[in-house]
């Protein structure tokens, strides 16, 4: 913490601290760590509410605030016995303490208790009905339990549940409505853990000092020889970033000017939950090389550079597709096929999940569809990611339901840092959308 000059520490970032001291299980409350940490209850509620944010405290419907472990990103598909209770909207009945407990898959109880236990085993969850039997039963192989209908359960099974820390979950939806809110809460899960974040880079940066606004410019020169870099964030007394300075800001300068005279203000810069896809967007389009990442406070918490990125835009590119956005929805009906000149022609039909409450496809639909047509042919002969950067659309006439179509996208220009491609949508015969649009390429290389 000493590489970004750390001085003092407000009250906020104290009651961070204090709750990351908590073990987990702990409850908190506002009340509380207002009177703990003698602050006011507003400063105690917004450090409750950062601390949510970076994943130490999870609010459980019916229990309260309660101090997690911290989940890392790689398992971030894991869910915990109390993000379950809050997704079906639960009642906690017994086993409260490992509600923070994270659970490996769940199991339907559709079946003779004989055939169940083959399939249960310790962290497991088991969603049955109201069926006492099965819900001891899963309590002693070490699995919690979600009863679904609104049923309750018994006394003995609450007592156990209490004793092995295992919870019992009351909902009123049905079995199949409940396996499928879970199925699509870990898909999410899923599709967040493919979107890599500022966090998931900047640990594994290089080491980057920054300057004080008080200091001057042989103070940069000192830095330079010391750590080979050029570009540093500058900071206030309270380690806020209010600049950068490189290369460029100090050549010519006396080296007792001022770091203050010199420097860039107002830069550009992330947190930690910024994506890396948006923090190359924008060193590409501002032509940057450095990125200060900083908390809520706007202090220095980090620095990332155009490689950290490159690097971890790389590493994307090599992890599996996994989880369906919107985007992959829209278009995983059409298929790529070639014309009599060789050229990518992709094919396929207006479902009704694409029109509008007029049964035509809606335009946004339209816009997808045609950005990744277009977005496919450039990555043909331009490695890298693309970013929309302009697009003018013309609708020409009225697509609907069931009407197949065809988008013929043609590059028109390809350089270092854009693509430009003209896509035509025809139906049978007839043209009934155009576009030209053109996309930020952010290199791999």
């Amino acid at each position: 913490m000493s590489d970004f000059g750390f001085e003092s520490v407000t009250k906020h970032e104290q009651i961070i601290r204090h709750i990351e001291r908590l073990k987990p299980g702990n409850k908190i409350s506002v009340r509380k760590i207002a009177r703990d940490m003698e602050v006011s209850e507003g400063t105690a509620y917004r450090a409750i509410k950062e601390a949510e944010n970076m994943g130490l405290v999870s609010t459980v419907e019916r229990v309260g605030t309660v101090r997690v472990e911290k989940q890392k990103r790689n398992n971030i598909d894991k869910l915990t016995f109390a993000e379950v209770a809050n997704i079906v909207d639960g009642t906690v009945l017994g086993g409260g303490e490992g509600l923070q407990k994270t659970l490996n898959k769940f199991v339907i109880g559709a079946m003779q208790i004989e055939d169940m236990v083959k399939y249960i085993s310790s962290g497991d969850l088991l969603i049955v009905g109201n069926r006492i039997r099965s819900h001891e039963t899963a309590l002693h192989n070490g699995a919690g339990v979600l009863v679904t209908g609104g049923f309750g359960a018994d006394e003995d099974a609450i007592e156990l549940a209490n004793e092995k820390q295992l919870p019992i979950i009351s909902c009123s939806y049905d079995t199949f409505t409940v396996a499928s809110m879970i199925n699509r809460a870990i898909y999410d899960r899923l599709i967040k853990k493919k979107i890599m974040l500022v966090e998931d880079i900047v640990a594994a940066s290089h080491v980057m000092f920054s300057l004080k606004i008080s200091q001057t410019a042989e103070d940069w020169h000192k830095k330079m020889e010391e750590s080979g870099h050029s570009r540093y964030p500058v900071v206030d007394e309270w380690n806020r970033v209010v600049g950068v300075i490189t290369s460029k800001d100090v050549v010519g300068a006396p080296r007792e000017t001022s770091i203050e005279k010199l420097m860039t203000r107002n830069p550009l810069t992330v947190s930690m939950q910024t994506s890396v896809a948006s923090a190359a967007h924008m060193m590409v389009w501002e032509g940057i090389e450095i990125l200060p990442v900083i908390d809520s406070n706007r202090r220095l918490v980090g620095v990332i550079s155009r490689q950290d990125v490159l690097r971890g835009m790389q590493f994307i590119q090599k992890q599996p597709q996994i989880g369906e956005t919107f985007e992959d929805l829209i278009w995983s009906g059409f298929e790529e096929l070639r014309d009599e000149q060789g050229r990518s022609v992709f094919v396929g039909t207006i479902t009704p999940q694409m029109t509008s409450k007029l049964g035509t496809v809606s335009e946004g639909v339209l816009t997808t569809l045609m950005t990744q047509a277009a977005f496919r042919v450039v990555k043909r002969v331009k490695r890298g990611d693309l970013v929309l950067d302009n697009i003018s659309t013309y609708m020409v006439r009225p697509l609907q339901i069931d009407n197949e179509i065809e988008i013929r996208p043609t590059i028109i220009e390809v350089s270092r840092k854009f693509g430009k491609v003209d896509v035509e949508v025809f139906h049978g015969e007839a043209l009934v959308c155009k576009a030209m649009m053109t996309a930020q390429v952010i290199d791999q290389a």
